[in-house]
């Protein structure tokens, strides 16, 4: 039996071999712009190249299960674009200092350098075991406090933001006609609601500071305003520019940013450039418990770890990719074990398939079109289970015309999850995996079992190969047996 997978690598750039029909499809992707409030045709500034920036981690944490599907739906976005064709530059920010970070540091009695190197590290660890492959860059704030600080003095100087008395910075809301356009907020309604906290000085209750002022026992940088340190939202506004210009493709990150992080991006970037910031703005829904949203405030948060540690990573991430990125994600054991489910039948299926087969041009077809419908994975997995269903059918037959189209329909199962990363490891691995706590009998265990029910076989003692059969399913092993084999899964 082959273990491996079929690796058609001609299928990720499957539209190559169709270039003039193909091409007319690729020009058809459509985004949903969540500034526009509408799905748009993208078109890229440069062609054949995009640049995407995500609001990355703020790293005082292990990361949680919404950080995981912000990281898998970028992932996959940048897969899909790649897979057509596009050569992605994607910059996922890390957020290195904060208020949060400073409290974390103290609290643990060490250095703020220490507790973020070793939640950077964590991170990096959660990313890897989703799938996710690492941006093409990765900058920190504290390596670019300079061009915060060069921002800081432009908008100051072009009068879009002030000292105030007690010396922090703040841009000043009421320069920028456009503010609240991307939440569809009305900045008088937001003033109504604003609070102010006893030690801001701000002129205007939707100002937002830009620099805080040097405080005894904070980190400080030297500027031309005072020393201290920088806000959150100018963070972005710099690494973002500097990466990929005043102006760039897509913005993207979880839904709560909205407002006011992405909302102040906008004003003190297109302030300080005189550029539009951003052409499409990408917002992922929200994880929700109990019909409320997890986060850590709620104390209803799980983190990746902990997930992990009951659920295979590639299940987190058919769990995410299983609704559409803009839908809010209901989080429940039921669900992820649905999707174990529907992963297991995955492997299943295209176990010892591997082949060079062509892929169905029809079937990668339409799974671009449901993908340039704004990325609809969901579609994308129904059109995979739907040829699964043929596969298996197929599987069945003995007539040469089924079995080569058998190995055809694999390799377009397998092509399709080669371009969003699911279903492409080995399939033992997978289906013989189990929590740590779960384990019971080790692998060698159940192989030297199987090799007595074998010998057990071959000396006609069916009652000893069956009992020992019934004692591995007892224990969450189910044999499959195969002309002059047997294999084996955890339950």
């Amino acid at each position: 039996m082959i273990a491996a997978q079929p690796r058609n690598h001609n299928a990720i750039l499957w539209f190559i071999s169709l270039e003039p029909q193909f091409l007319e499809t690729r020009l058809m992707l459509m985004i949903y712009d969540t500034h526009a409030r509408s799905k748009r045709e993208f078109i890229p500034i440069l062609p054949n190249k995009v640049g995407m920036y995500v609001c990355g981690m703020t790293v005082y944490d292990r990361c949680h299960i919404g950080h995981a599907r912000v990281m898998v739906v970028f992932d996959m976005v940048v897969r899909y674009l790649s897979s057509q064709g596009y050569v992605v530059n994607y910059v996922r920010n890390i957020t290195d200092i904060d208020d949060k970070i400073i409290a974390r540091a103290a609290q643990n009695k060490e250095s703020i350098q220490s507790l973020t190197e070793r939640f950077i590290e964590l991170m990096h660890d959660d990313a890897a075991a989703l799938g996710c492959l690492p941006p093409t860059s990765e900058p920190r704030a504290t390596e670019a406090v300079g061009d915060m600080v060069a921002m800081i003095e432009t908008l100051i100087g072009k009068g879009f933001a002030y000292r105030a008395d007690n010396g922090d910075v703040y841009f000043d809301v009421s320069s920028f006609s456009r503010y609240g356009a991307l939440s569809n907020r009305n900045p008088d309604d937001l003033r109504a609601g604003a609070r102010v906290e006893v030690d801001e000085a701000k002129t205007d209750p939707l100002d937002f500071v830009l620099w805080k002022t040097e405080k005894p026992g904070d980190p400080s940088w030297a500027a031309p305003f005072g020393a201290g340190r920088p806000g959150w939202h100018i963070e972005c506004s710099a690494m973002s520019t500097r990466a990929l210009g005043a102006t760039f493709d897509i913005h993207g990150g979880g839904q709560d940013l909205q407002f006011p992080h992405h909302e102040n991006e906008i004003a003190q970037s297109e302030c300080a450039t005189g550029q539009p910031y951003v052409n499409y703005w990408m917002h992922n829904g929200f994880v929700r418990i109990n019909e409320e949203k997890m986060s850590k405030s709620l104390d209803n948060f799980f983190t990746v770890q902990q997930v992990m540690a009951n659920y295979h990573p590639e299940v987190i991430r058919f769990f995410v990719l299983s609704s559409h990125y803009r839908s809010p994600l209901n989080y429940s054991d039921q669900n992820l074990d649905a999707a174990r489910a529907s992963l297991s039948r995955w492997y299943t299926a295209i176990k010892g398939m591997a082949s060079d087969a062509p892929v169905r041009d029809e079937v990668m077809a339409r799974f671009v079109a449901v993908m340039n419908d704004d990325f609809n994975t969901p579609e994308a997995l129904a059109i995979v289970f739907e040829q699964i269903s043929e596969l298996n059918r197929l599987k069945l037959s003995q007539t040469p015309a089924d079995q080569a189209l058998a190995l055809r329909v694999a390799a377009t199962i397998c092509a399709i999850g080669q371009v969003i990363n699911l279903g492409c490891h080995d399939s033992d691995a997978f289906l013989r995996w189990a929590p740590s706590a779960q384990l019971g009998l080790t692998d060698a265990v159940i192989e030297q079992k199987i090799h007595e029910r074998l010998a057990a076989k071959q000396n006609r003692d069916f009652a000893q190969s069956d009992a020992i059969r019934d004692e591995l399913l007892a224990a969450g092993i189910v044999l499959e047996d195969a002309a002059g084999s047997t294999t084996w899964r955890r339950k």
